[in-house]
């Protein structure tokens, strides 16, 4: 009898390590949900990698598509403006996975730790049972059964040695259950940082599309401008988009004038300072005033301040107020106006992608836009500025 407990309990143990990667039924539920759990995470971690590679942007088409609109130099900047809107906000959208998935990478090792102390645990246990089954097994089942004091105290203590021999079954089970959720656990982890892996080269792919678009933008620009042998006719060009800028900007001041004392009733500036537009990023790469321009070789006015960052960069409101406008123009690009009363006015231009809409309130320090280089851009930049009254004035005036 004594060979036969051990044996048999000698078998169990060899059962729970050696066949640890097989898949057994448990009878616990919570383990049973717990594994199909891990099933489900491994194949949304595939599906997720097969679905980065169908939403790539597809370089070559665009450009082709591009191609036609060569022509019209405003349709084609604004078609061409469109695709770098779409490329940024698939960047920000991978850059939202890869921190999702990056906190899901920690969550899934805190299992997998949790799962193997559980396992371990369950393993020294047994060795403990197994270890007593073997030096008293047969002679505690014997004792017990001959110190009954009647048959009936007999079947008592036979139904006790039933249920020890039960509960070791029971716990054999649930050692083989975690061996299998630690298991899935690892596959799991596996697949979330491959999935991540992925992630992040989907997302250098498309910041090397954004810069092979505006690449392609600054060379088409470039190269109309030494198309124009005749500087006057250049000149005229730039004030004619600098008057359209103005008047697009003049259209929408005039507009919220009609509101002006429902607008007064929310805003009245009050003389604090500005936050700084552009966080992390003080590189000045164009400065408010009288300049030299870069291209015409004439001095002209600069009606703001360029802040050269990196495209998808956050943009932030320089002040308490109201959006009086969140869209495109060819000359602008995507750009934001927002009214902070007494005439006052910020304007962000060349937006790469624009999180807020026209009558939306926003306060100091609100994450508004990312910068870009849509409309008349030649790269990756926050155009910043402020006007009073109908005239734009010096930003320095207002920023720390």
């Amino acid at each position: 009898m004594r060979k036969r407990i051990i044996g048999g309990f000698l078998c169990l143990l060899m059962i729970a390590v050696t066949l640890a990667g097989s898949s057994f039924t448990s009878s616990a539920a919570v383990t049973e949900e717990s594994i199909k759990a891990k099933e489900n995470q491994i194949s949304a971690a595939k599906k997720e990698r097969d679905n980065l590679n169908s939403a790539k942007t597809n370089l070559e088409k665009v450009k082709k598509e591009l191609e036609a609109s060569k022509s019209d130099l405003n349709k084609y900047i604004t078609q061409l403006d469109g695709e770098l809107t779409d490329i940024q906000s698939k960047i920000d959208a991978l850059n939202d996975e890869i921190t999702k998935k990056e906190h899901e990478i920690e969550v899934t090792t805190a299992e997998l730790e949790e799962a193997e102390a559980i396992q371990q645990a369950q393993y020294e246990a047994m060795k403990k049972r197994i270890k007593f089954m073997y030096e008293r097994g047969d002679t505690l089942y014997f004792e017990l059964l001959m110190e009954s004091g009647s048959f009936s105290d007999m079947l008592n203590k036979a139904e006790y040695i039933e249920m020890l021999s039960s509960y070791d079954r029971q716990k054999l089970n649930e050692y083989i259950s975690t061996t299998e959720l630690t298991r899935l656990t690892k596959e799991a982890l596996e697949e979330e940082k491959e999935t991540l892996d992925a992630t992040k080269e989907a997302r250098e792919t498309e910041e090397a599309n954004l810069q092979s678009l505006i690449d392609t933008k600054n060379n088409e620009l470039s190269a109309v401008k030494s198309d124009i042998s005749n500087k006057e006719a250049a000149i005229a060009e730039y004030e004619a988009e600098i008057k359209a800028e103005n008047a697009a900007i003049a259209a929408l001041e005039k507009e919220v004038a009609a509101d002006k004392a429902e607008l007064y009733s929310r805003y009245k500036y009050d003389g604090g300072m500005f936050t700084w537009p552009c966080p992390n990023y003080t590189r000045i790469s164009d400065n408010y005033g009288m300049r030299m321009h870069p291209t015409l070789g004439i001095e002209k006015m600069h009606n703001g301040i360029d802040l050269a960052a990196p495209s998808g960069s956050a943009i932030l409101a320089a002040y308490n107020g109201t959006v009086a406008a969140a869209d495109y123009n060819s000359t602008m690009g995507n750009y934001i106006m927002i009214s902070h009363g007494n005439g006052l006015y910020t304007i962000y231009m060349h937006c790469s992608a624009l999180y807020v809409s026209k009558g939306q309130d926003v306060t100091s320090g609100t994450k508004i836009a990312a910068v870009g280089s849509t409309g008349r851009s030649t790269g990756p930049h926050l155009h910043f500025g402020v006007r009073l009254n109908g005239n734009y004035v010096s930003p320095w005036n207002y920023l720390k």
